[in-house]
């Protein structure tokens, strides 16, 4: 567990105090919970204890099952640590897996974290960005049907993207100016035009005004050589147009310990690679190195920037 591990720093988990500590005895792990307080300053974590924002709820919790009726205290335990980071209250926020499914069938407009959370913060446009040890894969398009991609990688979005990736790469990483590698929308990167003209008509025209600008950008690449070595050792991103299209890669080389960061929002946001792995509910038998590694890195950057 996450809460077993001592940490430089304060952790404050949203949730339902009775639910967390009945989970704890139930895996057989010793955890003193704590009440929050937020007129207290935060003290560094030390294991074996909790530090809860008691969010109760709203019906009673059976392991592994879906409850329609509970969807809105999950999204409760959102807004509230998301405010919390508005105001300064919190450094970070850093989200575990969400079942969305069970969100939308009780009529939330949620297509995922990243998507509520640039809503609920007034952010133009959210970028996803995961990262595996030195790779990073940042996203144009998020939870689209495959369908849909071409329609929305438009001239603004990939802009808006580029420059949300540059600027946050050089915030949060010191890269400076971070050297950005974009992949191509069709196979082998539209083939001159002979398959597709996405490449022509949106992507090398966007990527040519960036270079302007003094952006380091390379591309369109086709995306079946841009993970080889060759190419990534002279990037710091990989700009992908669609969410398969990437992460696959991503996910092969650290599934289990790599981050989902969100870019382009007022704050600073890490969570999970994976999702909710329902059948393994107070099993004991979940992996939680990518939570750990989320927090990892929202802990290194929260310090980089108060330094």
């Amino acid at each position: 567990m996450l809460a077993q591990t001592d940490w430089r720093t304060g952790m404050v988990v949203a949730g339902d105090a009775q639910l967390l500590a009945q989970t704890a005895a139930t895996l057989g792990q010793p955890l003193r919970i704590l009440d929050y307080d937020a007129s207290k300053p935060a003290a560094a974590h030390r294991g074996g204890t909790m530090t809860v924002l008691h969010v109760p709820a709203a019906h009673r919790v059976t392991a592994g099952e879906l409850d329609v009726r509970n969807a809105a205290y999950v999204v409760r335990m959102l807004d509230r640590a998301c405010d919390g980071c508005m105001n300064g209250e919190f450094a970070a926020m850093v989200t575990a897996p969400v079942q969305k499914s069970v969100l939308m069938d009780a009529g939330f407009d949620f297509t995922g974290h990243t998507e509520y959370l640039a809503a609920r913060s007034r952010a133009a446009l959210p970028v996803m960005l995961l990262l595996a040890g030195e790779l990073r894969v940042a996203l144009v398009t998020t939870h689209l049907a495959l369908a849909e991609v071409p329609r929305a990688v438009t001239r603004e979005r990939l802009l808006a993207t580029l420059r949300i990736v540059h600027s946050d790469l050089e915030r949060h990483f010191g890269l400076a100016p971070p050297r950005m590698t974009v992949l191509g929308l069709n196979p082998h990167a539209g083939e001159s035009g002979h398959l597709g003209r996405e490449e022509i008509e949106v992507i090398e025209p966007v990527l040519a005004e960036l270079r302007q600008e003094g952006m380091d950008v390379r591309g369109p690449v086709p995306a079946d050589t841009a993970f080889a070595p060759p190419f990534l050792a002279g990037a710091d991103v990989v700009v992908a147009m669609y969410h398969d299209q990437g992460l696959p890669v991503l996910k092969h080389v650290g599934f289990g310990n790599a981050v989902n960061m969100t870019l382009g929002l007022p704050i600073l946001r890490t969570s999970v690679d994976h999702g909710t792995a329902l059948g393994l509910s107070r099993t004991g038998g979940a992996d939680a190195g990518s939570l750990r590694a989320a927090f990892s890195l929202a802990v290194a950057l929260t310090s980089r920037a108060a330094a």
